[in-house]
């Protein structure tokens, strides 16, 4: 304990930027302290400066807990999310004065390929640790400077707003009677990103040099992919903290635009969700402001997954809507078709895992997934999904007994009459649907899967 808060001191040392004197860094690490009547070099090495407010030792403590919390991946350099700590105690305060001069080199990012929900891949960057730790700094003060001037209508990656509330916002337009949608899909949105665009918005905010240079060198550091660097000239990578807030940025003119023509939208991230009276007006809206994400913003609008349509028929943030009034919320079916599917992958019945052991993971997951698609307005969904799954239990069950004899004997000792046990088990239906029959479902009722501790999806309230 006590090497702890002498290791925490350390570091608070090495981050230290008070008023009467700021940490500065002397060859081999060791931290001196300098007076605050230092002449500095510099017009962005000044109190009132972005960079210093980034610098504050209280910020940096906060963007530190937030990556260790985080977690992730190493990037090129190897270095993990533990080891941050030390590196920071040994090399921050050279870092600290690269950082103050607009010198310092983000290392590229390290490519990493995952599957879509919807098939596909998504590229992220994974930045190194250390260039996570310095976003995520830059990101708590940019975002408490900027937030506020962002659009009502922008719900993705910021503080106090959510996915639900973004649903909860469309769901009031069409109530309202906007009962046509212009869904609008970004190719590649994050690929796509015009560098010189987006440092022109925040040249219009903030004129701190040091903070322009170092965000110009997070946009050019590049990407290493099979061990081959490439340079990026456009695009802000998926993976790294600063990334959404940057997005948010680009986007917030579109914002601004729609609020001017006086639209009721909603966005979240890159989705864009116009809601309108009539196809007719969302088919001159879709090309107006199709034209305007092209001409003015410099991006690409997918025109096979952007359509003019009933709200009931599309999906945003994983739900859609009933198709007359009071117009709820329901779950897309796509999301539908995603949850049976990894429900399906859990429940094999070839898995090799009893349910004692199965339930864990599967218990983690239904719990994640009722936490966000909970929110939809149709139980009897979610009720359906419950006995489904307990049949795909029922069916795995009935897999693992295998043979006849020991398909009676689990059958008989859990009440099931004896001709009716002996008749199942002898049955030659698979399992599927046999999980439907009546001795399979008074030998494994749902009072046992809750004993057992399975979670289920729909809670009554």
């Amino acid at each position: 304990m006590r090497q702890n808060k002498q290791f925490e001191h350390q570091l608070a040392l090495s981050f230290a930027t008070g008023a009467k004197g700021e940490a500065r860094g002397t060859m081999d690490g060791r931290v001196e302290v300098v007076s605050s009547t230092h002449k500095h070099e510099s017009p962005t090495d000044s109190f009132d400066s972005v960079m210093q407010e980034v610098l504050q030792a209280d910020n940096f403590r906060k963007a530190l807990r937030q990556v260790q919390a985080n977690k992730g991946s190493p990037g090129i350099d190897g270095m993990t999310v533990d080891q941050l700590p030390g590196h920071l105690k040994e090399h921050w305060p050279r870092t600290r004065e690269l950082l103050l001069q607009g010198r310092y080199k983000p290392q590229p990012v390290k490519r990493v390929e995952i599957p879509k929900p919807s098939g596909g891949i998504r590229k992220l960057g994974i930045p190194t640790v250390l260039d996570r730790f310095i976003q995520q700094a830059l990101l708590q003060v940019l975002q408490k400077r900027w937030d506020h001037t962002f659009s009502q209508c922008s719900y993705g990656f910021r503080p106090g707003r959510s996915a639900h509330q973004a649903v909860e916002a469309a769901q009031r337009h069409i109530v309202s009677g906007r009962t046509w949608v212009v869904d609008i899909d970004l190719e590649k949105f994050f690929d796509r990103v015009n560098h010189d665009r987006l440092m022109a918005r925040i040249m219009q905010r903030e004129n701190d040099k040091a903070l322009l240079k170092l965000i110009r060198a997070y946009l050019n550091a590049g990407v290493m992919e099979n061990g081959v660097v490439v340079a990026t000239e456009e695009g802000t990578p998926q993976g790294g903290p600063l990334s959404p807030l940057l997005s948010n940025l680009v986007l917030d003119e579109l914002d601004k635009e729609l609020e001017k023509r006086g639209h009721m939208f909603v966005r979240y991230a890159d989705d864009c969700n116009i809601y309108v009276h009539s196809e007719r007006a969302g088919q001159r809206v879709m090309a107006s402001v199709s034209e305007f994400i092209t001409k003015r913003l410099k991006l690409k609008v997918n025109a096979s997954k952007s359509a003019v349509a009933r709200p009931s028929s599309r999906k945003f943030l994983g739900f859609s809507f009933t198709t007359n009034r009071p117009y709820k919320r329901r779950i897309a079916p796509e999301s539908l078709e995603r949850f049976k599917k990894k429900i399906r992958e859990l429940t094999r019945r070839t898995l090799g895992q009893s349910i004692w052991q199965l339930r864990i993971p599967l218990n983690t997951y239904l719990r994640g997934w009722r936490g966000y698609f909970g929110f939809c307005q149709t139980p009897s969904v979610l009720d359906s999904l419950d006995s489904w799954i307990r049949r795909r239990l029922r069916s795995m069950a009935w897999k693992q007994w295998k043979y006849g004899r020991k398909r009676f004997a689990e059958l008989s000792k859990r009440g099931v009459d004896l001709n009716l046990a002996a008749r199942t088990a002898g049955s030659d239906r698979g399992p599927w649907r046999i999980s439907k029959c009546s001795a399979l479902t008074n030998a494994l009722p749902k009072s046992l899967w809750d004993r057992i501790g399975i979670e289920c999806v729909f809670v009554k309230r």
